[in-house]
C-alpha cells in the first residue's frame, strides 16, 4: 500500500483512490514570462516520477498540468520587452517545451492555457456570486474568504491570524483584506477579454481550480501537487473556490515538494544566482541532472551547485558504464527469461525498491536500491560465468524497470552532446562579448564549448569550429 503525506491532514495516510485504480492528478505548470530554471526542473520531474511509480503500480494516471499564460508579470515583462504580452508567452512557452522535451519527460494528458479557457472561468465566477460567496466591485470581483468556513485548513492558520498577519494588502474596493480577485477590470490598452463585469482578466488563482475540473472531469482531484511557496495563498484560495461551488472536498491528497537554493541562496537574478534549465543541460545530460534531484526526498529543500553537479554526473556514468557492461555480455549469451522471483541467493532488488517508493515515494531510498544493484551487476560480471546468465537477466529486468521510474535514458540518441545550432549560438554569444571586451565571459563560453569536445578557433574570416 502506497504511504503518501498529506500536507492537508499533515500526516502520512494509506492512498485510496476514489475510482479504483484511475487517478486523477494535477499539479500547477508555469508561468510563461522568462526561461525555465532548475527550480521549475526540479518540479516538472518530481511530478514525473510520482506519475511513472504510480502506473509502474498498476494505476491509470490522468495527469494535467497548466500553463498560465496572462499574468501581470507577462504585461510587465512584454512592456519592458517592446513587444506584445501573446508574442512574449509565446516565446516562452516554446522555449519552455523544448525544456520539457530535452529533460527526457513524457508529455501529460492535457496541458491547458489559461487564454483558452477564459470562457469556463466566466461561467465558474458566475456561479460563485450566485451562490453568495463572491461579490462585484469598480475594479472586478472578489471571493469572500469569511464566507467559506474552512479557509486556512491547508495552510495550517486560523483566518484571524491571517488578516493580522500583514501578509494581506488592502484595498479599498474589497470588503475584507483576506478577500482576493476572482476578476481584475483592465484599462482599454491592456489585455482583456469581455464579461458581465466588464472587459478584464482572470485572477491567478481561478485557473487551476476551473482547468484542473474541467480537464480530469471532476470535481475531486486525488492528487493536487506543486511547490511549497504554492501552499499559501495560492492552493488555500484554489481549495476555497473550488469547494464553495462543489461542496465537496477538491483534493484527496496535496503533494507539495521543497524549494531548491544555489549554495544555500535562494535563486533570484538579483543576486546572479539564477539558472536556465539549458545552462545546465549545455554542461551535463538530463540524466545527471535527474540523478542530483533524486538525492533528497522529493519533500525537502535540495542545494544546487555545480561541484554537486559533477559529481552527480560521475555516479550516472557508472550505473550507464554497467548498463553497458551487462548488456553487451547477455548479447553474447543465449538469453534466458528472467527469473519470476529470485531465488534465496538473490536480493529482491524490485521489491526493495517498491518498499522504498511506497513510503511516500522515497527517491533518494529507491536510488540507493539502484546502486545496490549496479554493484551486485559489477560483482557478478566479475564472477565466474556458470551461474551469469540467469542471475543477470533478473538483474536486467530489475535495472530497467527500476531506471524507467526514474526517468533514465540509456538509448544513444543524443542527450549528452551539444547540436550545431547551440554552438553556433554561443559563438555568436562569445563575438558579442568579444566586442564590448568583456573577455572574461568570453572565455568562459570557449571553455564551457571546450568542455563539449568542441575547439574554437578564430580567424580572419571569423571564428570557426571543429570536434576534438
Amino acid at each position: 500500500m502506497i504511504k503518501i503525506y498529506n500536507s492537508l491532514t499533515k500526516k502520512k495516510q494509506d492512498f485510496k483512490p476514489v475510482e479504483g485504480k484511475k487517478i486523477k492528478m494535477y499539479s500547477c505548470g508555469v508561468t510563461v514570462y522568462d526561461d525555465c530554471h532548475i527550480g521549475h526542473a526540479r518540479s516538472l520531474y518530481v511530478f514525473d516520477v510520482i506519475c511513472r511509480y504510480l502506473e509502474f503500480k498498476g494505476y491509470k494516471v490522468n495527469f494535467v498540468r497548466n500553463i498560465t499564460d496572462i499574468d501581470d508579470k507577462i504585461i510587465n515583462k512584454a512592456k519592458q520587452a517592446g513587444v506584445g504580452w501573446k508574442e512574449l508567452s509565446d516565446r516562452y512557452i516554446k522555449l519552455y517545451r523544448k525544456d520539457v522535451e530535452n529533460l527526457g519527460l513524457r508529455p501529460v494528458d492535457f496541458e491547458p492555457k489559461a487564454t483558452e479557457n477564459i470562457e469556463d472561468m466566466i461561467i465558474y465566477i458566475k456561479e460563485l456570486i450566485d451562490k453568495g460567496y463572491a461579490y462585484k466591485t469598480n475594479s472586478g470581483v472578489y471571493f469572500e474568504v469569511r464566507k467559506f468556513k474552512g479557509y486556512g485548513k491547508l495552510s495550517g492558520q486560523k483566518i484571524d491570524d491571517i488578516a493580522s498577519s500583514g501578509r494581506i494588502k488592502s484595498d479599498e474596493n474589497k470588503r475584507d483584506p483576506l478577500d482576493f480577485a476572482l476578476w481584475k477590470i483592465v484599462q482599454l490598452q491592456e489585455p482583456g477579454w469581455d464579461s458581465p463585469w466588464g472587459r478584464g482578466r482572470p485572477g491567478w488563482h481561478i485557473e487551476c481550480s476551473v482547468m484542473s475540473q474541467k480537464y480530469l472531469k471532476r470535481n475531486t482531484l486525488d492528487i493536487h501537487g506543486g511547490g511549497r511557496d504554492l501552499i499559501f495563498p495560492h492552493h488555500e484560495n484554489e481549495a476555497a473556490q473550488a469547494e464553495s461551488l462543489s461542496g465537496k472536498n477538491f483534493a484527496n491528497y496535496w503533494i507539495h515538494h521543497g524549494l531548491l537554493t544555489i549554495d544555500s541562496q535562494k535563486m533570484s537574478k538579483s543576486l546572479g544566482n539564477f539558472i536556465k534549465i539549458s545552462d545546465v543541460l549545455d554542461k551535463y545530460p538530463a540524466n545527471a541532472l535527474k540523478l542530483f534531484y533524486l538525492q533528497a526526498h522529493y519533500s525537502s529543500s535540495i542545494d544546487f551547485s555545480w561541484q554537486k553537479m559533477e559529481e552527480a554526473q560521475k555516479a550516472y556514468q557508472h550505473i550507464k558504464i554497467s548498463k553497458e557492461r551487462l548488456e553487451n555480455f547477455l548479447k553474447n549469451e543465449k538469453p534466458k527469461p528472467p527469473l519470476s522471483r529470485p531465488n534465496s541467493k538473490i536480493k529482491n532488488y524490485k521489491q526493495n525498491f517498491i518498499e522504498a517508493m511506497d513510503d511516500d515515494f522515497n527517491m533518494p531510498k529507491g536510488l540507493a536500491v539502484l546502486f545496490d544493484l549496479v554493484n551486485r551487476i559489477n560483482g557478478e560480471l566479475a564472477g565466474e560465468a556458470k551461474e551469469k546468465n540467469k542471475n543477470l537477466t533478473y538483474y536486467r529486468q530489475a535495472l530497467d524497470q527500476i531506471a524507467s521510474v526514474f526517468g533514465f535514458d540509456f538509448s544513444k540518441k543524443k542527450l549528452e552532446g551539444i547540436t550545431k545550432g547551440k554552438v553556433e549560438e554561443l559563438i555568436a554569444e562569445r563575438n558579442l562579448y568579444r566586442n564590448q571586451k568583456q573577455f572574461d565571459k568570453s572565455d568562459q563560453i570557449r571553455s564551457r564549448l571546450l568542455e563539449k569536445g568542441i575547439i574554437l578557433e578564430d580567424t580572419k574570416e571569423g571564428t570557426v569550429w571543429r570536434r576534438k
